[in-house]
């Protein structure tokens, strides 16, 4: 980082919001120091909350995400609004799908361009980390909605723990480029949220060495699909919200039997999410899967959070879904799942649903590790 600060007058760092569990208080400061020591002035370093279409991260939120006061006392930290047109610069579109391409102009006119993160299975992009960081991360609302419509949500490589002809990533990849290239601190953290892989570089060529590190830990072969599969929304903080459980629902179904029962917890304690996945959920609901998709198929761009509820109907169209949660019981009906408040009475279903069952898969870290069948013993 030493060699690329020392030409660069001004510098923007890219920062995961509050769903994510990026050790920022580990890396930030000695990162900024650097760009300091460098000569680039603290008036001109940026540090800007990648926040997509989710709400901002504010106040003591905030001072949590970044895990250092000295960050606040010595350079800005804002957030991105992906609805606030002037915030952006309208680049174009990618050459391969023609996605628009508007991105926030405080990272893309920085001479020094910095995405942080962390690189794990994402149900969408593969991986996380790296270019996602970038787009969806500080893009506009219009390059969201169209890489998040129904024709990329369908593709059957927009999946876990696959970069392979993934079109969100191929996209991801193609706006870097497009911005003009930057570099990435991709960050791996263990079971107990300890840092277990650092790195930094060129940003796809960072990234690919994190994924290659990660993979070998979160994915996990089986021998055989199974009828039952308990697991969960990960916790804190990816578990917030109805609409973040949906990642562990999904992270679930490839070792599902069509037919199966899939049981996750997943706490909820800010509801459901945004207003605009409220919508999207009450029109899955009232609609039927089938009708919502159909909708979804004729949309060049996505509703906001609508990608979300079509995401749930991969896994809700094969298998029947039980969620333990602390949701309110009026948010209960537009989950389209069955849903419980009780432990016992959860536990209670899945003993009954066990009754002659051999196996139980049990995938305690939810989305944050993908199972396979697999003949290979790897």
């Amino acid at each position: 980082m030493v060699e690329v600060a020392k030409n660069a007058n001004s510098a923007c760092l890219a920062i995961c919001d509050i769903t994510r569990p990026v050790p920022n208080h580990l890396f930030l400061r000695p990162a900024i120091e650097i760009l300091l020591d460098a000569g680039i002035d603290h008036k001109a370093i940026t540090v800007l909350v990648a926040t997509g279409l989710h709400r901002p991260n504010e106040g003591e939120e905030l001072r949590e995400l970044v895990g250092d006061d000295w960050v606040f006392d010595h350079v800005r930290v804002v957030n991105h609004f992906a609805t606030s047109d002037d915030d952006h610069l309208d680049l174009g579109i990618t050459p391969t799908r023609r996605v628009p391409v508007k991105i926030d102009r405080r990272f893309v006119q920085a001479d020094l361009r910095i995405a942080t993160g962390l690189v794990e299975p994402h149900f969408m992009a593969g991986y996380s980390g790296g270019r996602k960081v970038v787009a969806p991360g500080l893009a506009h609302a219009d390059t969201i909605r169209t890489f998040h419509n129904h024709a990329f949500m369908s593709d059957p490589a927009a999946a876990n723990c696959n970069l392979d002809g993934n079109p969100l990533h191929e996209e991801q990849l193609e706006i870097i480029r497009m911005i003009g290239g930057a570099y990435a601190i991709n960050t791996v953290i263990d079971e107990e949220r300890n840092l277990s892989f650092i790195n930094f570089g060129e940003i796809t060529t960072s990234h690919r060495e994190a994924v290659k590190f990660v993979q070998r830990y979160c994915r996990a072969p089986v021998p055989h699909e199974f009828e039952i599969v308990v697991t969960s929304g990960a916790g804190y903080p990816l578990d917030q919200t109805y609409y973040q459980s949906v990642k562990g629902m999904v992270g679930a179904i490839d070792i599902l039997k069509p037919g199966g029962d899939l049981f996750i917890v997943s706490e909820c304690a800010e509801g459901l999410g945004s207003d605009a996945y409220r919508r999207a959920q009450q029109q899955l609901v009232s609609l039927g899967e089938e009708a919502f998709l159909q909708v979804l198929q004729r949309q060049r761009k996505a509703d906001i959070d609508q990608w979300q509820s079509q995401m749930q109907t991969k896994a809700s169209s094969k298998a029947r879904i039980h969620l333990l949660s602390t949701l309110p019981r009026e948010s209960f009906p537009l989950t389209g799942v069955n849903m419980y408040d009780d432990v016992n009475e959860f536990e209670r279903s899945i003993a009954s649903a066990a009754l002659g069952k051999q196996h139980i898969a049990v995938i305690p870290e939810g989305p944050y590790v993908i199972p396979y069948v697999s003949d290979a013993t790897e």
